[in-house]
């Protein structure tokens, strides 16, 4: 006797097919999910980035700049702006002046060296005086050099940009600190590295486990005897004679591998954010912090306290972070428990508070 397909049966099994072809696609993806470009993972030799520097103003606050009266506060703040002035062929007596519209800054930046003139690039901006806040404030030009007293490479200028994050979350802010996205110009062409004489790529973080698969692939895809591992933080490289070295390097700087993983465990110390991999595992332990009590996989009797907090055996990581958030443990105690937990060997990572 023949089976009768009903129209719900051929759907049913249609959408069975649909779901086995698109794990199948989706198989490969999850596969190399782990998988980084070598490009990701390292630096050409002598493409080291160029950190340029400045100092420069501030202006437009609204009453939260440098103080500066009666001859105490920001002195240097007065000067510069008498300066800034006196370019514009505008004499101003200091002790008449008032800063608190203003803010002298140092203005930070990382430039490729391979950046040309015209080029833009983001600046940070940071105060030096006992200026409250830079929100709201344009900075005035600033010319950028490599070293103090140097040739001036680049310009920056710009209304300054700041995190919203913590005021959102009713957490205290920093606002002596600021970006300008595309705020640097660059004047003039940097000192270039030879880009056909690159022969090392450098690790940005050095692991022997890491710059063996790197060369590996490379030995592998590109050709025999390519690479090979100097030490946990380079690659030598043995491109051939006459070989096209930009397609060359793109086409290893596409190559991807699985980097080794350190275990670590990385906390925000401002906000109590815990970044970790979801395979680290805490051991039985208590540790006691002031007036919280964390307790790990233990069979002690519950105490009922309102610091009292318990995980269950076999936790993750994970799992004792929300813990610890669940009894709004500040970010402090956070960082202080998880590095008891390593110094006593619950956690086998490292710990890394920021």
């Amino acid at each position: 006797m023949r089976a009768v397909t009903t129209p719900r049966r051929r759907h049913r099994a249609a959408a069975t097919a649909l779901l086995a072809g698109c794990v199948a696609l989706a198989s490969p993806a999850i596969a190399t999910a782990q998988e980084i470009r070598v490009r990701d993972l390292t630096v050409a030799e002598r493409e080291v980035p160029v950190r340029l520097v400045g100092y420069g103003l501030v202006v437009g606050l609204d009453g939260t700049g440098d103080r500066a009266l009666g001859g105490y506060g920001a002195g240097h703040t007065v000067r510069s702006v008498v300066n800034l002035l006196r370019n514009f062929s505008i004499e101003v007596p200091a002790e008449k002046l008032r800063t608190r519209n203003v803010a002298a800054v140092l203005v930070t930046a990382e430039v490729s060296p391979y950046l040309r003139a015209g080029g833009r690039f983001e600046v940070q901006v940071s105060s030096v005086g006992d200026a409250v806040s830079l929100r709201g404030g344009v900075l005035w030009m600033t010319p950028l050099v490599a070293e103090a007293g140097g040739e001036v490479y680049a310009t920056a200028q710009g209304p300054i940009l700041m995190s919203e994050g913590g005021a959102a979350r009713g957490l205290a802010t920093v606002e002596t600190t600021g970006r300008i996205p595309s705020g640097g110009l660059l004047a003039a062409d940097l000192p270039r590295p030879d880009f056909t004489g690159i022969s090392r790529l450098l690790l940005r973080e050095p692991n022997l486990g890491t710059a063996a698969r790197i060369a590996e692939a490379i030995n592998r895809q590109v050709g025999p005897g390519i690479a090979a591992v100097e030490d946990p933080g380079a690659i030598a490289l043995r491109l051939p004679e006459g070989a096209d070295h930009a397609n060359l390097l793109m086409s290893i700087g596409e190559l991807r591998v699985s980097p080794d993983r350190r275990a670590q465990i990385i906390i925000d110390g401002r906000d109590g954010t815990v970044v970790a991999g979801g395979d680290l595992v805490v051991g039985e332990a208590v540790v006691s912090h002031g007036v919280m009590t964390l307790t790990v996989g233990s069979t002690l009797p519950e105490t009922g306290a309102p610091g009292d907090v318990r995980v269950a055996p076999g936790a993750s990581v994970q799992d004792v972070a929300a813990a610890l958030h669940a009894v709004a443990a500040p970010p402090t105690t956070i960082a202080a428990v998880f590095e008891s937990l390593r110094s006593i060997g619950a956690i086998a990572a490292e710990v890394i508070v920021r």
